[in-house]
């Protein structure tokens, strides 16, 4: 069956459209923004830094407090932050001697949150 499913999805025309072509490739982006594009996506290949992104939508948590509620480490949990903020998907603050973070921005938390709706339809 896997086999029938394999040819079915296989073009079995010659004709090219080129005009539906020429359509998509005057609107494609440029390389560098599909690579910025995979590495933020790359970022949810993580169940740590998914569980962290979890915890900061609902609110804004110190390392401590995370490590807490995710059983790790401070290390664990800090080196995650660190590349949630090198991808832009982390803010923090500091209050005295405490850093809290949040989510960068709505953005985050709709495309999060739309990801859980998808995978719990």
């Amino acid at each position: 069956m896997k086999e029938t499913n394999e040819r079915e999805s296989l073009c079995d025309c010659d004709v090219i459209h080129g005009d539906a072509v020429e359509k998509v490739r005057g609107k494609m982006p440029k390389s560098d923004e599909f690579n910025r594009l995979s590495t933020f996506f790359k970022v949810f290949g993580d169940s740590t830094r998914v569980k962290i992104i979890w915890a900061l939508d609902e609110q804004e948590l110190c390392v401590c407090d995370l490590a807490v509620l995710l059983n790790a480490s401070k290390s664990a949990i800090s080196h995650q932050l660190s590349f949630l903020k090198q991808t832009n998907l982390v803010n923090f603050r500091r209050e005295g001697k405490v850093v809290f973070y949040s989510l960068a921005d709505d953005h985050i938390k709709n495309i999060f949150e739309a990801g859980r709706e998808h995978i719990n339809e």
